[in-house]
């Protein structure tokens, strides 16, 4: 198996089957040796440096009900809120005095956040902090929605594709939403010019290893900017409730596949990792990850954003999740970089 792991270092792409025979035959040795490959392209390309996001989640209602998702439509006992653009405002300068120079506005796909809205709340970001990057992550929208919060200046976007299986899709969104779309927006996202991130959750309902070589294969032709993977977590006010999460083992070592499938990328350790398992944002990072998002809204509101159950860092203020996370990091031997941290193609 190691000579598939060099291969991929060296060529950066495998055939499906040798995906899957990667996938298939993972072992603690393999992983390790996957591990530290993944390392020193994540060194090579971006240094011991680790990005900070502050992630504002503004609003939990949304308009879809996707079968696995907390603030689906259907959760009538989710305790829905907006922020006001001041109130988001605010999250920015508290960020930027911690040193975030990269907000991520994060929301479910709520319609009282027109475009005329959203373009207003972009620009008085990138206003008041001209230094810092802006990105997005709201779902699907129109090409011409996308383009005018690109105009407005933001500059990344967020959309987990979930699942590049089309079968699998359905079997994990209402009928209503079709992966086609999905992908669909993505590529409309990349035309405009955004740095766009795709990804998908690890241990989902009815997944197999041919999903994941899917996954594997789509992000490959896709070329990302980023790469969100994270662990399935159910919520026990969804279908999947009873189902159970994703392995800690197989998500790390799905991103240490990425980052020498794709040595530039932008690969977060997600708050899931660690919802799942104490130092998961640190063993992320030991296999290939380099982003972590810790989260700057309001702390009355964290609590209610619960897209999966027994979720992190709740009840935290701003400047505990930032000043944690950075002993955690210098930890294990890398630092806090406070940049933009774009793409290197970017640059």
């Amino acid at each position: 198996m190691k000579q598939l792991i060099d291969k991929l270092h060296k060529t950066r792409e495998l055939e499906p089957a040798e995906f899957k025979e990667l996938i298939e035959n993972r072992c603690s040795e393999l992983s390790e040796y996957l591990f530290a490959k993944a390392r020193a392209v994540q060194i090579e390309n971006y240094g011991n440096n680790v990005y900070i996001r502050g992630l504002i989640e503004f609003t939990n209602y949304c308009k879809n009900d996707c079968y696995y998702c907390g603030i689906r439509k259907s959760n009538s006992t989710a305790e829905r809120y907006r922020l006001t653009k001041e109130q988001i405002l605010q999250c920015c300068d508290t960020g930027y005095e911690l040193g975030f120079r990269t907000f991520v506005l994060q929301g479910g796909e709520d319609g009282y956040y027109t475009d005329e809205k959203m373009v207003d709340i972009i620009q008085s970001i990138k206003n008041n902090h001209p230094d810092c990057a802006l990105t997005l992550s709201m779902g699907e929208k129109s090409f011409e929605t996308y383009q005018a919060f690109f105009e407005a200046g933001a500059d990344r976007y967020l959309l987990r594709h979930e699942t590049a299986n089309e079968e699998h899709y359905s079997r994990l969104h209402p009928h209503n939403l079709l992966l086609k779309n999905r992908k669909q927006c993505l590529s409309d996202l990349k035309k405009i010019g955004f740095q766009v991130g795709c990804g998908f959750m690890v241990g989902s309902p009815f997944q197999n290893t041919d999903c994941l070589v899917e996954d594997l294969l789509f992000i490959k032709e896709f070329n990302p900017h980023m790469v969100g993977i994270g662990p399935f977590i159910p919520h026990h006010e969804t279908p999947f409730a009873k189902e159970k999460a994703g392995e800690l083992e197989l998500v790390l070592y799905l991103l240490g596949i990425v980052r020498l499938m794709l040595p530039e990328v932008l690969l977060p350790a997600t708050t899931a990792l660690g919802t799942i398992h104490p130092q998961g944002r640190e063993l992320g990072i030991l296999s290939g990850a380099n982003v972590v998002m810790p989260n700057l809204s309001p702390t009355d509101v964290r609590g209610k954003y619960l897209l999966y159950d027994n979720k992190i860092c709740t009840g935290d203020e701003a400047a505990e999740c930032r000043n944690c996370l950075q002993g955690r990091i210098e930890k294990i031997g890398y630092k806090i970089a406070v940049t933009r941290g774009d793409h290197k193609s970017k640059l």
